[in-house]
């Protein structure tokens, strides 16, 4: 498997979710961490996103079950 850095604009992009909401679901511990790809840069492991992205439609799933 490749792993793919991808960052901050992309993340947004991918997931809806606004710079500070991310930062907020970050803190909580309910989203991904960044990862440091240099002295004042972070970056997101892309699978990281897309496996967060899945868990969120599982639970779209689950509550259309009941």
């Amino acid at each position: 498997m490749t792993t793919n850095i991808i960052r901050l604009p992309e993340v947004i992009a991918k997931t809806g979710l606004s710079r500070s909401t991310i930062y907020v679901q970050i803190s909580k511990g309910n989203f991904p961490k960044g990862v440091p790809i240099g002295d004042h840069a972070r970056g997101w492991l892309n699978h990281e996103i897309e496996e967060w992205i899945n868990s969120r439609a599982a639970l779209r799933s689950d509550c259309n079950e009941s």
